[in-house]
């Protein structure tokens, strides 16, 4: 039987512009198949949780593939801590059934409502990869189906080029089938946090520099309407995994039990003007001044790394014209660039309502993986009259200080904005000759930037 196809206007989870795809919602590994093998009009993309926050998962041409009911684990080691599953499998389900058994993904964005396909795809990091490096680190192998290979197996030693071209590849490879990647053993549900003011960016950049050796996690929040000698002042939150004697009094004997708490929902679009200027700023001086210096405070993991799965459809609080999540990456000899780049926020008034900053540590081995050694600074930016020409200006602080873009989140970049960012784009499209000579894979990500291969005709659907 063919697999029914739904017309659906998708977007990322800014919400930006979205567009109409037709898209299929394939149950098991057989019906995808068949949809790869022609049942789907091409081109074709793998789409997850949508948690991405551009055009990565759009595909306006042709067909998405909708790989959230592909959502298996296949089995699980107890010695290693490897588990196999399928690509639609969420981080969320895996911490739901892992967490209670003392295991933990090794890295885990600012949200656990995105697949292990969407991890690999743009090769996640989190408030770790200073010690851990990003989500790949941890996947020991990838079943991969490939327009001109078929089903390839690939691994940092098995086929590599593939491997690494398609970690971080924003999909364009194949579509994954499934998935080998390992957790880690954790001895509690809590992390003892520190909290520390810094009353600027040069302050909170000495703070990464000299103490986050001692930290295994370590992230900020940053004030970017502040001005003068305030500029980028933040509250740093580091911390490490706590033991089982460090718990909360009231959770003692039983460490892996998580607290109970209702989770709320922003039930509808705010209206244009709650967030602006002035709201923000009354946000940020109420957040910084509640922001109180502690040390080793114990902290569950959902509100340390993901506090905002607590507010459910908090994308709506930018109302119905979306935003952009705009993530820009500075060398270490960068710093003039981000302090730059927060000027010109402050100036233009383009409050974002979450902005963080985390330092990178070494660079993956992925084609087009983002992260590289620096300071990485992540900003929410409401979709406003002169929002492109704005985050063009954004796009050219960061070439002038050799950083880099993340894909996931990219909105507006253009093919040699991109290309000047990414060394390696050049092997990257060489493994898409091999794997995909006739682009029978695409996205308005791989379009709009040039990233991938020139698409071939598109068929009606």
């Amino acid at each position: 039987m063919d697999e029914p196809c739904k017309a659906m206007a998708l977007a990322g989870w800014g919400r930006y512009k979205p567009a109409a795809c037709h898209v299929y919602r394939p149950e098991r590994r057989d019906a995808l198949l068949s949809l790869l093998d022609g049942g789907a009009p091409g081109p074709v993309l793998a789409r997850g949780l949508g948690r991405s926050y551009g055009d990565a998962a759009v595909n306006r041409t042709g067909s998405v593939l909708d790989m959230t009911r592909l959502n298996r684990m296949r089995s699980f080691d107890p010695e290693t801590g490897e588990l196999e599953c399928e690509p639609g499998v969420s981080l969320s389900d895996i911490i739901a059934v892992f967490q209670p058994r003392g295991w933990f993904p090794a890295v885990v964005p600012g949200t656990h409502f995105i697949t292990v396909g969407g991890a690999i795809a743009h090769d996640v990091h989190g408030k770790n990869h200073h010690r851990d490096g990003s989500f790949s680190s941890f996947v020991d192998s990838i079943d991969l189906w490939t327009p001109a290979l078929g089903v390839v197996a690939c691994s940092p030693t098995e086929n590599a080029d593939i491997f690494w071209a398609t970690v971080g590849g924003a999909g364009l490879t194949g579509v994954i089938l499934s998935v080998r990647l390992r957790l880690r053993r954790v001895e509690s549900a809590y992390v003892l946090a520190d909290y520390e003011r810094c009353a600027n960016i040069d302050a909170v950049l000495e703070a990464f520099d000299t103490t986050d050796e001692n930290y295994t996690y370590s992230v900020a929040w940053v004030d970017c309407l502040a001005t003068a000698d305030s500029l980028g002042r933040s509250v740093l939150m580091r911390g490490n995994p706590a033991l089982p004697n460090e718990v909360p009094p009231g959770h003692a004997g039983k460490p892996l039990r998580t607290p109970r708490r209702l989770n709320a929902t922003v039930p509808f679009d705010f209206p244009g003007f709650v967030l602006n200027p002035l709201s923000i700023r009354a946000f940020n001086e109420t957040f910084y001044a509640m922001s109180r210096p502690a040390k080793g405070k114990d902290v569950d993991y959902e509100k340390y790394f993901f506090p905002l799965d607590r507010v459910l459809h908090w994308n709506r609080m930018y109302g119905k014209r979306g935003f952009v999540q705009y993530q820009a990456t500075f060398p270490p000899e960068g710093r003039a660039g981000l302090r730059a780049m927060l000027e010109r926020c402050s100036i233009a008034r383009r409050a974002s309502f979450l902005a963080v900053l985390k330092k990178f540590g070494e660079a993956g081995k992925g084609m087009l993986s983002h992260p590289m050694r620096g300071y990485t600074l992540t900003l929410d930016i409401a979709n406003a009259p002169g929002l492109v020409p704005f985050l063009g200006e954004l796009d050219r602080i960061l070439l002038d200080h050799g950083g880099r873009l993340y894909l996931a989140k990219d909105t507006v970049a253009a093919p040699a904005t991109i290309a000047a960012m990414y060394p390696r784009l050049e092997e990257f499209r060489a493994v898409l000759h091999r794997v995909d000579p006739e682009s029978r894979l695409n996205s308005d990500l791989a379009r709009r930037t040039g990233i991938g291969l020139p698409a071939r005709e598109t068929h009606d659907v």
